[in-house]
């Protein structure tokens, strides 16, 4: 199956350009990530993840500018969100929420496919995002994240169901 994303432009969300991640886009990915988080991908790891045919990857752009990104993976029965981050400086203005929700508008016709991901269960506000996108707790993962072996919220999405013509 393939899942297309307008590649030309990108879209524009709110100011924001929505668009595919290249591998020219590696250095402002990991200024992000390294913002972000605690333990951060390698660099090698998000060049597979931007190489991968199964993978979607996608970045918000303000001014040419890389403010935030999601990554996801197919896999038999669902797209798993491997990575998203909104740099720090930009948090607040819905760049999560924009590009989730692009996310699920690229991958809607694939109706057999839901949505998982896991998230630390100590962050309340990425908990909130995702509970507002749909998603549910389905179970805990022990000792998840190696920094500091915290539990991480396994969540799931159902599949995106068509519209019906009006």
């Amino acid at each position: 199956m393939s899942v297309e994303v307008r590649e030309r432009h990108g879209t524009r969300e709110g100011g924001l350009e929505i668009r595919r991640l290249t591998l020219r886009n590696l250095g402002a990915i990991e200024e992000i990530e390294r913002a972000s988080y605690p333990t951060p991908w390698s660099r090698s790891m998000f060049a597979g993840e931007l190489t991968k045919p199964a993978s979607i990857s996608l970045g918000a752009f303000d001014g040419g500018v890389l403010v935030g990104y999601v990554i996801v993976s197919r896999y038999v029965d669902a797209w798993h969100v491997m990575n998203v981050a909104v740099h720090p400086r930009e948090r607040g203005r819905g760049i999560g929420t924009t590009l989730l929700e692009r996310l699920f508008e690229a991958t809607a016709s694939d109706v057999r496919r839901g949505y998982t991901l896991e998230v630390r269960v100590s962050n309340e506000g990425a908990i909130r995002l995702y509970e507002r996108l749909g998603f549910r707790g389905r179970g805990v993962r022990r000792g998840y994240y190696t920094d500091n072996r915290e539990d991480a919220l396994i969540m799931w999405k159902d599949p995106i169901r068509p519209r019906e013509p009006a």
